[in-house]
């Protein structure tokens, strides 16, 4: 006779055989046999956040940063419904997330039991997809089945709902064998990769435009990103969430582009007669005013997601496959035709990058410092000249303060830099640091933040000092919602409304009730000093840097405008007020 295993036991041997050293949960009514089992399986550590929403944001810069799905633990009604917003972040931004969720028993489903929400139902719009299990034997081969769809293809995040009578049920475990990778994520050919050849050697104005997909690749496909941009010679920019694909500090990269890209990468994209999209999804961040987007350029979208492909931009050769295999196929072809585009291109787009240089000039980043308040952008600068050293893994929350990271911290490798793309997530970057910094227990994890948006995950701060996990947590703090504030500022006639934040804690002091290290900066001269203390603190610590209240995150792409109408700074704000339909897109 087979042994039979409960579903809670079920849940743990899946967990077990797919490798899972880490999960992140909070404990409720109908997860109870799941937490009951917990104790008999010590390769697996449970981290206890302090909200649900913390622990899908956990398990995203888990995720993010290792490359391994991260796993969630809740329990049904409040516990499902917490979790939303973090499984809709990982959905926008591909992020691998296995949740696990209870439910109230069986026979009770549909009578507005106690704690009982249609959670399927709920997340089925914000998960790739989602299984209420109904039947105890169909409990492995669902959990397994889950992490497959959470991880191949374009990953996302996936929900598995367990009613509490399953989870005492008895069935047999079977681990259904790995099947043979299905090749049908690459539906790419050699003719494709043949057009796209001819296509780089007409160029004379090439870019290449990358994305999230190249790090979701794995890190070979970094690798050979920057094999093919050296063979190549042609510039590449990258999205919010492709930095660190490619090196931030070599000479052909031109930055980030988008709303708040360079002046250099914006323009480079209108103008450019060839343009390459690896793994990005032409997000309207990213393409502004879409019907003047790259008017002149013949546009290729390298993608594993067919969806993507023509869904915004009509693209003129679309190649869908993972970007490794695709990059890989195409400097297998260079070399055979024995083509160093870099060499014999190099006449051909001389010119280009001329006109890239003379972009260049106009130095789109700069700012104006001062020696008696703290700029923003100079507090970015100096904590990335201060850890850059070390193998340093930044998150951030969402606002000006992660525009400033994007622009002013360099990244070098891929899975270093953690933010909330697609959706927005204010409160991100504090529960995503713990769960990059429980990957990666010896590196230093900074989570650039807003004093608005720390707040709405603070409790997290809790689960950092319960398991000793020194992240640090820079403040860039100007007491306002900043980038709610600048849009006020440019869009409604400097009417602030309900943007100012007041009634902010004191942060030392509430580092210090948190039980963590609490540093305050408030002039130019202290900054070095004190973010070198907190780097040197083997604590959580919360650093409250208090900035310009009145500086605005430039260059920016107005609304409704294309990319060659970039405002640069404050000069330009008047000239170019926006209007009209541009108010709305914003």
């Amino acid at each position: 006779m087979p042994k039979l295993y409960t579903g809670a036991e079920i849940v743990f041997k899946c967990l077990e055989d797919q490798k899972v050293e880490h999960i992140f949960g909070y404990p409720g009514g109908a997860v109870l046999p799941i937490y009951d089992e917990l104790k008999n399986h010590s390769s697996i550590k449970h981290i206890l956040v302090r909200h649900e929403q913390g622990a899908g944001h956990a398990a995203e810069g888990y995720a993010r940063s290792s490359g391994k799905p991260g796993v969630v633990l809740v329990t049904s009604g409040p516990g499902a419904t917490n979790v939303v917003t973090a499984l809709t972040d990982a959905y926008m931004d591909s992020v691998p997330i296995v949740c696990i969720s209870g439910q109230v028993p069986t026979h009770l489903i549909g009578t507005d039991a106690f704690q009982e929400c249609d959670t399927t139902g709920i997340t089925r719009p914000c998960t790739k997809h989602n299984w209420l299990v109904k039947n105890i034997n169909d409990l492995p081969k669902i959990m397994h089945k889950a992490f497959e769809v959470a991880t191949t293809g374009r990953p996302g995040p996936v929900l598995v709902d367990i009613p509490k009578d399953i989870q005492f049920a008895k069935a047999k475990y079977t681990n259904p064998k790995k099947k043979k990778e299905s090749k049908i994520k690459n539906r790419f050919n050699q003719k494709e990769i043949d057009s796209l050849i001819e296509l780089m050697n007409k160029a004379s104005k090439p870019i290449f435009y990358t994305g999230g997909g190249v790090v979701n690749s794995g890190p070979k496909a970094s690798e050979l990103l920057r094999e093919l941009v050296s063979l190549t010679g042609f510039p590449i920019t990258t999205t919010l969430q492709g930095l660190g694909s490619y090196p931030g500090d070599d000479n052909q990269f031109l930055g980030m582009l988008g709303m708040h890209g360079t002046y250099e990468a914006n323009n480079a994209m209108h103008d450019c007669d060839l343009l390459i999209n690896i793994g990005a999804r032409f997000d309207d961040r990213i393409t502004g005013k879409i019907d003047e987007f790259s008017p002149k350029s013949k546009k290729v979208h390298i993608d594993i997601d067919p969806s993507s492909i023509n869904k915004i931009i009509k693209v003129d050769l679309p190649i869908v496959g993972d970007v490794s295999d695709v990059i890989k196929s195409t400097i297998k072809t260079l070399k055979k035709k024995n083509l160093n585009l870099e060499k014999s291109n190099k006449q051909k787009t001389s010119k280009w990058w001329q006109q890239i240089q003379k972009w260049r000039t106009k130095d789109s980043l700069n700012f104006i410092n001062s020696n008696k308040i703290i700029k923003p952008q100079h507090a970015v600068q100096r904590l990335y000249e201060l850890t850059k050293n070390q193998d340093t893994f930044i998150t951030t929350e969402v606002g000006q303060h992660q525009m400033w990271a994007a622009q002013h911290y360099k990244f070098n490798k891929p899975n270093r830099w953690m933010t909330s793309g697609g959706l927005g997530t204010m409160g991100y970057g504090l529960p995503a640091a713990v769960g990059v910094q429980v990957a990666h227990p010896k590196k230093l994890v900074v989570d650039i933040a807003g004093e608005a948006s720390i707040l709405m995950t603070m409790q997290e701060i809790s689960t950092a000092v319960q398991y000793n996990l020194p992240i640090k947590i820079f403040i860039l703090n100007n007491q306002y919602m900043g980038m709610v504030r600048q849009w006020q500022e440019l869009l409604h006639e400097k009417n602030y409304s309900e943007s100012y934040s007041e009634a902010l804690p004191d942060f030392v002091k509430l580092a210090e009730a948190y039980g963590c290290v609490g540093i305050r900066a408030e002039n130019p001269d202290e900054l070095d000093e004190k973010i070198q203390e907190m780097i040197n603190i083997d604590r959580p610590v919360i650093f409250d840097c208090h900035v310009d209240q009145a500086e605005n995150c430039f260059p920016m792409i107005p609304s409704g405008k294309p990319h060659n109408q970039m405002l640069l700074g404050p000069k330009d704000q008047e000239e170019n007020k926006i209007t009209g339909k541009g108010k709305a897109l914003v």
